[in-house]
């Protein structure tokens, strides 16, 4: 593990981002694990408490070698209630306040985009300030085929795992079917099952065309970041060996902030 951790100005951020399915949290824990960090998830529903194998939490990956890494923003809202860009900007401020007061490395993962934008571009709401941040993105690079595969081996080890009765406990803790179904992929389909809208086999047969879907509006949201909004992502293929990918980002970090 070195320093790199303290390398870094006010305002300094790492942001590791990509579309569902490509290893975002175990690259991002990889990194903190090397350069004394913790992450701040960029993540519109694990923020969610119980929403936990339908949103991919993972917790398994925040653990490095025997090293627990520290999170931020995931299971700090109770299902059910309304949560957005705003609340989750004050949030962020909050966490990285407490990271850099402490001498550690922010590093911002997750796949909502508009979440990261925000912090990126400095989106204001409300009239409220918000100040800029100089972040180095890292995008994880996955073919098409591969990504699609991922996602179909992912729907299903999520099932096996209980993503159903997942969805049953929502319920019977009282959070409404229509707000499950706005959440979206795996809430609304798996609902609508449980409601005797859909059979079984045409559940994960919609679901996984809608989670492929899903992956493809992320990459044109990230698209969109670097050619009509300016933002520089820099694309590191997921097929390279995990270290190789991880030196690089060290040496970029280096040349963020030097």
């Amino acid at each position: 593990m070195n320093c790199l951790s303290k390398l870094f100005a006010l305002n300094d951020l790492l942001t590791i981002l990509g579309p569902t399915a490509c290893g975002k949290t175990t690259f991002a824990a990889q990194l903190a694990y090397e350069m004394d960090g913790e992450i701040i998830s960029a993540d519109s529903r694990q923020v969610y408490r119980g929403m936990d194998i339908g949103t991919g939490k993972d917790l398994a990956d925040y653990h490095v070698r025997g090293k627990d890494i520290p999170y931020h923003l995931i299971d700090i809202a109770e299902a059910g209630t309304r949560y957005n860009v705003y609340e989750w900007q004050k949030g962020f401020l909050d966490a990285y306040a407490d990271i850099t007061e402490r001498g550690k490395m922010p590093i911002l993962c997750g796949g909502t985009g508009m979440y990261i934008e925000s912090v990126i571009k400095g989106y204001e709401f409300d009239g409220r300030e918000f100040p800029p941040f100089r972040s180095l993105i890292i995008g994880l690079d996955i073919s098409r085929d591969l990504r699609r595969k991922k996602i179909s081996q992912r729907l299903r080890a999520r099932l096996e795992e209980g993503m159903i009765d997942e969805v049953k406990r929502l319920i019977d803790r009282g959070v409404s079917t229509e707000r499950l179904i706005r959440y979206g992929l795996e809430y609304k389909y798996v609902t609508l099952y449980l409601l005797g809208q859909l059979q079984y086999e045409e559940m994960v047969s919609l679901l996984e065309i809608a989670i492929h879907q899903f992956a493809k509006r992320q990459m044109t949201w990230f698209r969109g970041m670097e050619e009509r909004r300016g933002i520089r992502i820099h694309w590191l293929s997921v097929e390279k060996p995990m270290g190789e990918r991880v030196e690089q980002v060290k040496e970029l970090w280096k040349q963020q902030i030097a």
